[in-house]
């Protein structure tokens, strides 16, 4: 079964009035390629959680992320009253010295120092940290699930393609064996347009089978036939294969391209042509495969 590389998937999870979101998104590339935003709070764990991913994904450019929402009157810093009460009594016996009057004391003692300043330190609980490990693992579900479902859909196309090519392989037959004529035919008349020509029927007979050999391209036909054949048992297998695939596109594509040098004949490039036309369909998808 084929896998896409292409996937997403996002959890939330809640903790004491937190509410913390999971995503992860995944494209191609040849290696696992990871990159992770975290919040600070869990940064300590991103090594456990690049390998829990990399042991699900195998391959692809992978975006993780961890954001915390909080609820917005647990997020407002606490006032510090004693400092505030503090720098109050400065202020007022300054004004007292001074005989300033008419002071707007509120607005001028919330931009003092550390007045507003959250000081305390926020510590992982082994409780919060096994319910975001939770909401990790199911959203790498999630991506695997979506990559599993768009595999599907490339190896639907996959198959689709490969039947043509078989189809296209098989329809070369009939041009193949009356182009042997045609080629005995087309020689023989033109050594009759020349005048006088005179010519060993048996040295002829065998320059047209040496010829007829090169442009044989049975051997091909049979290789490309194999090609095709495990292509499609390397779909059935174990995720994973997506490369193996890319190297049997590569070795259809030499098949292919070697019958279309031998073919000669105008109904047999045409088939060719299309064959060409199927194959870069796969390669175009292929890369998509994990």
């Amino acid at each position: 079964m084929i896998q896409s590389m292409t996937g997403y998937g996002k959890t939330v999870v809640a903790y004491k009035g937190k509410k913390i979101n999971v995503e992860i998104k995944s494209l191609n590339s040849k290696q696992l390629d990871l990159t992770t935003r975290m919040a600070p709070l869990y940064r300590e764990k991103e090594m456990e959680v690049r390998q829990m991913i990399a042991e699900q994904l195998q391959r692809g450019k992978v975006e993780f992320a961890i954001w915390i929402e909080k609820d917005a009157a647990a997020e407002a810093a606490p006032v510090n009253t004693a400092l505030m009460d503090g720098y109050y009594k400065q202020l007022q016996a300054f004004a007292d010295d001074h005989k300033m009057q008419n002071t707007d004391w509120m607005q001028l003692l919330v931009r003092m120092p550390d007045v507003l300043t959250k000081t305390e330190v926020e510590v992982l609980e082994d409780d919060e940290w096994l319910t975001v490990r939770q909401g990790v693992s199911e959203a790498v579900q999630a991506l695997v699930d979506f990559r599993t479902q768009e595999g599907a859909a490339l190896e639907k196309k996959f198959a689709e393609k490969i039947d043509n090519i078989e189809q296209l392989l098989a329809s070369i037959e009939p041009y193949e064996k009356a182009r042997v004529e045609k080629i005995r035919a087309r020689i023989v008349e033109g050594l009759k347009q020349i005048p006088g020509a005179e010519y060993d029927k048996n040295r002829l007979e065998q320059e047209l089978i040496y010829y007829i050999e090169k442009l044989d391209i049975s051997e091909e036909k049979q290789r490309l036939a194999n090609h095709l054949k495990y292509f499609r048992e390397t779909m059935a297998d174990a995720p994973g294969q997506g490369k193996k695939l890319g190297f049997i596109a590569q070795e259809m594509g030499r098949e292919i391209n070697t019958t279309g040098s031998k073919s000669n004949q105008a109904e047999m490039q045409n088939i060719v042509v299309k064959m060409k036309d199927e194959l870069e369909q796969i390669k175009e998808q292929v890369l998509n495969a994990l």
